[in-house]
């Protein structure tokens, strides 16, 4: 399997917290990666399966083209583009997040969303991150299991955006998106003849019948150099701006706030990890 949990070594609770406007606490949690040749080349393939198996990239690439040139022109973000930074940093922050709700808070996470890209300088629509926890080892349905969304922003770049805030906007609007997003992730699973897995969403598609827990997550990733404890702290998520059209802004509470966890992931130079980890990936395909 391509799938590892090495890297989350890394990943460390400080044990504090950033308390927002509105009364809220931000966990903050520590990112301090190491030269560590097993675990970055693991951690490396890893990452680069959530874009295409490494099984399925002698058969898509052009016979005459090296796996590494396929990955680095046509399914990574580009490096140098207007946009392929972003998107890049992006990326790796859901990756990360994804790989946080697995491998410590232990959900399932459909690792489906980042190789279903058409264009490869865009983020695929949809929620960032989602995570099911059955209550039962069985996977029959109860109240008791629950249905864990996360939204993720990256700030690894001066900027004057509150990564955070964002983050809570965009979780805002997550409830409307479940379905759509849960039809994605089965899709994806039918088609590549995961029946089983299919199932697993299908008892998420039917909260009426027998309801479920539902938890929504805001997580700012971001590189030392740009941390602003003070900034953080003005987030808020009783103040969602709920149009851009209108001359006056209307502010609403964010809908699941009770139920919305708020994440930290700081550590050193995150956008040089970042271009690093894309090199890794490629290179050692």
């Amino acid at each position: 399997m391509p799938w590892t949990k090495k890297h989350l070594k890394w990943l460390t609770d400080t044990g504090t917290h950033i308390t927002t406007a509105d009364g809220k606490t931000a966990a903050v949690w520590e990112f301090n990666y190491q030269t560590d040749e097993v675990t970055l080349s693991a951690w490396a393939k890893h990452f680069r399966n959530h874009y295409c198996p490494d099984t399925d990239i002698d058969d898509l690439k052009p016979s005459k083209q090296s796996r590494k040139d396929y990955l680095t022109d046509m399914k990574f973000p580009n490096k140098t583009s207007t946009l392929g930074p972003a998107i890049r940093a992006g990326d790796f922050g859901e990756i990360l997040v994804a790989d946080y709700l697995e491998y410590v808070l232990k959900f399932w996470v459909p690792r489906v969303r980042w190789n279903s890209k058409v264009v490869r300088d865009e983020s695929t629509k949809g929620s960032d991150v989602i995570g099911f926890k059955f209550h039962q080892s069985s996977r029959n349905p109860s109240h008791k299991d629950i249905l864990f969304i996360f939204e993720a922003k990256t700030k690894f770049s001066k900027s004057s955006e509150n990564r955070l805030q964002e983050a809570i906007n965009h979780s805002a609007k997550d409830y409307l998106r479940i379905g759509e997003s849960l039809n994605f992730i089965k899709q994806k699973y039918v088609n590549n003849g995961d029946n089983a897995e299919a199932k697993g969403i299908g008892r998420f598609q039917n909260p009426t019948d027998i309801p479920y827990k539902q938890t929504f997550g805001a997580a700012a990733l971001i590189s030392d150099e740009c941390y602003d404890v003070s900034e953080l702290s003005m987030a808020n998520c009783s103040k969602i701006p709920q149009s851009k059209k209108a001359k006056n802004t209307f502010y609403a509470p964010h809908p699941y706030k009770d139920d919305l966890v708020l994440l930290i992931i700081k550590g050193p130079d995150m956008m040089d990890l970042v271009h690093k980890l894309y090199r890794r990936a490629a290179d050692e395909a």
